[in-house]
């Protein structure tokens, strides 16, 4: 990983410049951000839609895992790289893993909330989950512009990398139950979900080049597919479904994590159509395959 050459004794932002700050100081084109949203927006509201039908159609195990492979953040990788360049790239790259797990927490509330309460209804769940993730990417976002000042953005990501793991691990230690989806969705139903995930990530892609350094950490992680995914079966299934894609979908998320880890060293040595497979295939190897293959050992222990 000889990609990554950010090392405590040599900061190399000026005193007093955030992370953020300096992955966003390099603004697009008017142009050239609207194509951005409007591309971004298009694959988003694609993903979310096959995200849902996957975990409707073969239950929480196979969609779950299955939906969370690397997708969308295929582009963004090669959007940074021929934009910013390697260093860039390492440096983005580097809030991948805890934005993943950020994700993972914010799943996380759409099992533990509703096992505390009773007759919830799909906006408050949506209200107390969005609530639940903006305090902790608040805290996290702060955490990583301080410690990104002092260790390499390799460590960083791994230890990103190793929490997620650990979470998804014990989230899905005992399994829940992951049926598949009972109700009929129209096809206007599916142009809604996919209408909400595009609009959703549009709105973040917007955020995040105003050049505000917070508001831009916020919204480069704002877990807009999940947050329609989770949304989506709720009202047309009910909680149980959604529930039961939740410890699948954490634990098969660790795959983008990855993704981001290769992606630094892989794109610059390899170029851009080979870098990314071995980006795409190495993620896959290395976590999807074996996250099924754990989720069903757990179904047949219990």
């Amino acid at each position: 990983m000889g990609r990554y050459k950010r090392y405590p004794c040599k900061p190399k932002r000026p005193i007093g410049a955030s992370i953020l700050q300096e992955i966003t100081i390099r603004k697009p084109s008017l142009d050239a951000l609207m194509q951005t949203i409007l591309l971004s927006g298009l694959f988003a509201g694609i993903v979310a839609v096959l995200v849902t039908m996957a975990i409707e159609r073969w239950g929480g195990i196979v969609g779950g895992v299955l939906g969370t492979i690397p997708t969308t953040i295929i582009p963004a990788t090669i959007g940074i790289y021929l934009e910013a360049g390697s260093e860039d790239l390492a440096t983005s790259m580097s809030l991948v893993s805890f934005g993943m797990l950020l994700n993972a927490l914010f799943i996380g509330a759409w099992i533990f909330y509703p096992s505390k309460k009773q007759n919830i209804s799909v906006t408050e769940m949506v209200i107390v989950s969005l609530t639940f993730w903006l305090v902790l990417a608040i805290l996290v976002t702060y955490f990583l512009e301080m410690t990104l000042d002092y260790t390499s953005e390799f460590i960083v990501s791994i230890v990103g990398l190793v929490l997620l793991l650990s979470l998804g691990i014990w989230m899905t230690w005992r399994p829940r139950k992951a049926p598949k989806g009972k109700n009929k969705v129209s096809r206007n139903m599916l142009i809604i979900r996919g209408l909400a995930a595009a609009v959703a990530i549009g709105v973040a892609v917007q955020l995040s080049s105003i050049g505000q350094p917070l508001i831009a950490g916020l919204a480069s992680v704002f877990p807009a597919i999940f947050l329609t995914t989770m949304a989506a079966l709720w009202i047309s299934q009910g909680p149980e479904v959604p529930s039961g894609a939740a410890g699948p979908m954490m634990l098969g998320g660790a795959s983008v994590a990855v993704y981001s880890i290769i992606a630094p060293w892989a794109l610059p040595e390899y170029g851009i159509i080979v870098g990314t497979i071995i980006c795409w295939v190495g993620s896959i190897i290395s976590i999807s395959l074996p996250a099924y293959g754990w989720l069903k050992s757990r179904e047949l222990a219990n």
